[in-house]
């Protein structure tokens, strides 16, 4: 062991408190373990900071039964008790922001504060859908038989299979579990192999709020082995995901054969618009913060910058300055603004797309290279592209890394044509000054969210989710807590 090696914190000497740092499953209210265990890497070195047990099909089976059988008592538990479950769990997720971070930072690697404000983003979600649990009510309607009543209620959907990704190891749970607990669901949750902890110590948390046994289920281990028990179960009742349209479309043709509803939040190919009127140096500003959040591995990163041609030598230059201060490094670094990708696969996807825009006369302006050489781990510089040409990989595929890329466009009619030539429809980007222009582009754009003026359009109280092969469904607010629940209608004839 090296000096260096030896004077290294572990991820456990980093926690306050140790005892979140969970490395085994967590079925019917107890941690089990595995003969198979999994490493767990933090990429901003490549060390392996733990080892988790990957249960495979019989953990997911087992998992599955307790949910099945915790979902008879829970659905029939006092909104207001699950409720208060709920936001116990926020209490005690807001109480150790600082661990929850800690541990996104180790095993996912964006900088600590980002880290700590997905915790909190994350928790949001559980204080909302605890408030919106107790609003679910049914109506009463008009009927056309005489000497009767018909009324409608909600109700539970059953025991949900929930499948989350890496990029956003904490809030991806809470946004999803949140409602589908407040709303009487129970749960199986089965995370990224490559962020696991992040996904047990919320367990360890749940467990602490004080949930019943089986209402809330982790098992970690190899997606091919469990996911096809969570879809072809005659006892899980949905699916819910967010990850790669790919994998969601298989996940929902595994579904297909039990009519499982399923809820997807999938790939994107955001367009950031800046017409010729906006404040350019706020645009750029909206760029930064859009697209090099979390190292661009977010869905609803800006994927393409269409710039009206007016103002585009502007904002490239803007960009430009912007893009070459950007400090690299490990998020456990103060100064870091951008942290590693989440592997060396990803690193060799980015810089792939950037040698083919490069190889077909796009313009590197900045960046356009692995750092593995300088920092070690898998990082890539932030990077700036003057595009070009739309039929660029780079501008087809989610790029999901730290490069921006700029196209240019004559006009509105334009723009709006290049924006929705695209199968993805998740989140969108409008800068402008016009208010004529804001109705007319955000309802001309084929995109489940879009953000004027505003860089970031997720809260916890507002609906989230995209349109064509960007998903199926809505989190967040009133519409997450309903995405849960059954509508029931009634009819009571024989009332005089």
């Amino acid at each position: 062991m090296t000096a260096v090696e030896a004077t290294t914190p572990t991820l456990k000497d980093r926690l306050n408190d140790p005892e979140l740092l969970k490395t085994g499953a967590f079925v019917g209210g107890k941690w089990i373990d595995a003969d198979t265990r999994a490493e767990v890497t933090n990429p901003a070195d490549n060390s392996v900071i733990a080892t988790v047990a990957d249960v495979g099909e019989t953990g997911a089976r087992q998992a599955v039964a307790a949910a099945a059988e915790a979902f008879e008592t829970w659905k029939k538990t006092s909104v207001f008790e699950r409720a208060r479950l709920v936001q116990r769990w926020h209490d005690l997720i807001m109480e150790h922001v600082a661990d929850l971070g800690t541990i996104i930072t180790a095993e996912m690697g964006k900088p600590l504060k980002e880290a700590r404000g997905e915790v909190a983003y994350g928790a949001g979600f559980l204080s909302v859908s605890a408030e919106e649990a107790k609003r679910i009510h049914g109506e009463t309607l008009p009927v056309p038989f005489p000497g009767a009543r018909g009324w409608t209620i909600r109700q539970p959907v059953g025991v949900v299979g929930c499948i989350t990704p890496w990029n956003f190891p904490s809030a991806m749970i809470t946004r999803k579990c949140g409602p589908a607990l407040a709303a009487g669901c129970t749960m199986v949750l089965k995370p990224a192999p490559e962020t696991p902890l992040s996904a047990l110590a919320l367990a360890e948390l749940a467990r602490r709020a004080g949930f019943p046994d089986g209402v809330f289920n982790v098992v970690c281990g190899d997606a091919e082995k469990i996911g096809p028990v969570l879809t072809g179960s005659d006892e899980i009742a949905m699916i819910g995901f967010t990850g790669s349209t790919e994998v969601g479309k298989l996940l929902m043709r595994q579904a297909a054969d039990g009519v499982k509803r399923v809820a997807l939040e999938l790939g994107g190919n955001a367009p950031f618009i800046v017409m010729d009127d906006a404040d350019v140096e706020a645009a750029a500003d909206g760029v930064i913060s859009s697209k090099f959040r979390a190292a661009g591995q977010t869905c609803v990163s800006a994927n393409r910058i269409i710039a009206q041609d007016a103002v585009a030598d502007k904002l490239t230059e803007a960009l430009k300055a912007r893009v070459e201060k950007i400090k690299v490094g490990s998020g456990f670094d103060e100064d870091t603004q951008v942290g590693p990708l989440i592997h060396q696969e990803a690193v060799n996807r980015v810089d792939q797309l950037v040698r083919d825009a490069e190889s077909k006369g796009a313009k590197i302006l900045a960046g356009g290279r692995p750092l593995d050489d300088e920092l070690g781990g898998s990082f890539y510089a932030p990077t700036l592209i003057e595009g070009g040409d739309f039929k660029l990989d780079l501008a087809c595929f989610e790029i999901f890394g730290p490069v921006a890329s700029v196209y240019r466009a004559r006009d509105e009619a334009e723009i709006l044509r290049l924006a929705n030539d695209t199968p993805y429809g998740l989140a969108a980007y409008v800068y402008t000054q016009d208010i004529g222009r804001v109705h007319r582009i955000s309802e001309g754009l084929d995109y489940g969210m879009i953000g004027i003026n505003a860089p970031q359009v997720g809260s916890p109280t507002t609906p989230f989710g995209g349109v064509k092969q960007s998903g199926i469904g809505r989190e967040g607010g009133k519409w997450g807590v309903e995405e849960f629940t059954e509508l029931k209608f009634v009819l009571l004839g024989g009332v005089e």
